[in-house]
């Protein structure tokens, strides 16, 4: 069958060939599906420009849904969406003008991980003293701060792990 290529902005694999590949990462498609996957991850301070840049789109309006989707050189945002969209936007400038008035979350995350390697040092020397007792080590109460955990759709590779620990049975091979 040969390899295959996989395109993680478009959500396609065809086979892998330079001819093929070529084709696809010049495609008009590919293009839009990169560009709405960055257009994603933008300041609200220029997402807010460009909506204003573009006129309301009647089909949106009228039907509330858009053939177009996000490839829509119109704007499918309410009054009510940039109103709360402008006041992100100024939240963001007063806080980077007034670093002072910073909301907590940040003071939170310091101090999370200020107690975290206070818990390290700690539980260190009980797992020794427990492991000379001949006792089980005893497991860290995982209390990660919720901003940390409010990040949507994570690999699982960076989520903490559950309270109890992962499960694994005892003989295990690897490889």
């Amino acid at each position: 069958m040969g390899k295959r290529y996989y395109c993680d902005y478009c959500d396609r694999s065809f086979q892998d060939n330079m001819h093929n590949r070529k084709k696809h990462l010049n495609g008009i498609q590919h293009h839009r599906a990169k560009k709405a996957w960055f257009d994603h991850f933008k300041d609200s301070a220029a997402v807010l420009y460009d909506e204003q840049a573009k006129k309301p789109c009647r089909k949106f309006l009228q039907k509330g849904i858009c053939d177009f989707g996000p490839n829509c050189r119109f704007s499918h945002m309410s009054e009510e969406d940039l109103l709360n969209l402008k006041r992100q936007v100024e939240g963001d400038r007063h806080l980077r003008e007034n670093p002072d008035d910073r909301d907590l979350s940040d003071r939170n995350v310091e101090d999370w991980l200020s107690r975290r390697e206070k818990n390290r040092d700690a539980l260190g020397t009980k797992r020794d003293l427990k492991n000379k007792e001949g006792g089980d080590p005893s497991q860290a109460h995982s209390d990660v701060p919720q901003q940390l955990l409010s990040i949507p759709d994570l690999p699982p590779s960076l989520l903490p792990p559950p309270p109890g620990g992962w499960k694994c049975g005892i003989n295990v091979e690897w490889g």
